[in-house]
């Protein structure tokens, strides 16, 4: 079957350096936040009201992933540095035994003056707990998707974590064009974090606070939560003329049996709080179908959707989720998706995001034209017009289908 061509010169706009936001607002929920629906007038408020602007009954599902301190900066005796950025755990492939992990661990990375290291290990000394720590890094023979692998061991007895919290920095956007800072390590964090693994935030969780979030529990609109762990591959801008032919990154995604049954029962609509949300809660639904299918479920490629039968209902999918996870006696699910959302994609979950505003040509903005049609020309216009804050420290938005 032939599908049509997306020009990704099409889903473009002009963004001024000045408009990017480099840090964030000082208070989370005093970011401006633009309203959308169908046949409605765009407008704006402010986030600390989206309480009032969220559909009665709504189920709001957000991200819980935490970002690590994955850039690890060396030094060879010669005096070059060498940066060594952790994409994702290889051996152990998971991600909590690999941050776990007290003597040695690999993971795939990226490596900035890879050419100026040659054979040798590199050694960073640190200090935790008055302990003196030498934490090593080895180039492997393996590598990732043309990234290598480097194994870490060190000589103490702490955790992965513990060596990155305590000598890594956070990997804040590179279109912010600065060095990361002590605010990030808080502020590039959602208050509701949890889970370490993600080498960037899910951006939409950023503005809310605990007063936000008690005052969706007094108007009884309902929270649940789910894991992706957001890659570096997030940021890779669409270089291909023809956006299908560009290689979306994959993502390991967690799925609980309460989410899978609060959707099942949700009696409003359901509202993902950013892209990765989104992302996740689609997917669910066609490893649900492949699992009816008998087909592999360990990874959802990313054109998925456009080749696998939908016929199944959203109900008969997600039950079939769980009627896995009884068969394996578990109450968590995990895959890796892939799945790129692009125009002429049909939503199966969700019918509300709240999201920031995406760089042109992205695969984020591809998602966001999916999801509102060719009235995304029109939001990001207003929001240019109005004084907008952009990108990942920016200003958000509440999108209604």
């Amino acid at each position: 079957m032939t599908h049509p061509i997306i020009k990704i010169k099409d889903y473009s706009y002009a963004l001024p350096e000045n408009r990017i936001a480099k840090y964030p607002l000082e208070k989370r929920d005093e970011s401006k936040l633009l309203l959308y629906a169908p046949e409605k007038e765009i407008t704006h408020t402010v986030f600390h009201d989206i309480t009032k602007q969220l559909p009665e009954k709504s189920l709001l599902v957000y991200n819980n992933t935490r970002v690590i301190h994955a850039r690890l900066k060396f030094r060879k005796k010669t005096g070059a540095s060498v940066e060594i950025f952790c994409l994702s755990p290889y051996l152990p492939v998971d991600y909590q035994q690999a941050l776990s992990s007290t003597e040695k661990c690999q993971w795939e990375c990226l490596v900035g003056n890879m050419k100026k290291w040659k054979d040798e290990d590199l050694e960073l000394t640190i200090t935790i707990n008055n302990l003196p720590v030498t934490l090593l890094a080895h180039k492997t023979e393996a590598s990732q998707k043309n990234n290598p692998v480097i194994e870490f061991s060190w000589d103490k007895d702490f955790s992965f974590a513990e060596l990155l919290q305590n000598c890594g920095t956070i990997p804040i956007p590179p279109y912010l064009n600065r060095e990361s800072e002590e605010s990030d390590s808080t502020r590039y964090q959602t208050i509701y974090s949890e889970l370490d693994g993600s080498v960037a935030a899910p951006t939409a969780g950023l503005h809310f606070t605990t007063e936000v979030l008690n005052k969706l529990t007094q108007r009884n609109i309902n929270a649940e939560e789910l894991t992706l762990h957001v890659g570096a591959g997030t940021f890779i801008p669409v270089k291909a003329d023809n956006a299908r032919e560009h290689q979306m990154h994959g993502e390991r995604i967690f799925i609980t049996r309460k989410l899978l049954q609060k959707i099942i029962t949700s009696e409003g609509p359901i509202v993902a709080t950013g892209t990765t949300s989104l992302r996740t809660l689609e997917s669910l639904y066609w490893i649900g179908v492949k699992s009816k299918l008998k087909m592999n479920i360990n990874c959802l490629n990313q054109w998925d959707w456009e080749n696998t039968p939908s016929e199944f209902s959203v109900e008969e999918a997600l039950n079939e989720l769980l009627i896995k996870m009884d068969a394996e006696q578990t109450d968590e699910i995990s895959a890796t998706t892939e799945i790129m959302i692009v125009p002429g994609y049909e939503f199966k979950i969700v019918k509300g995001l709240i999201t920031n505003f995406h760089q042109p040509q992205s695969t984020l903005l591809l998602l966001i034209a999916a999801f509102v049609g060719e009235r995304w020309k029109e939001i990001y216009s207003y929001a240019l017009e109005n004084d907008f804050r952009f990108l990942s420290y920016g200003d958000s938005s509440l999108l209604l289908r």
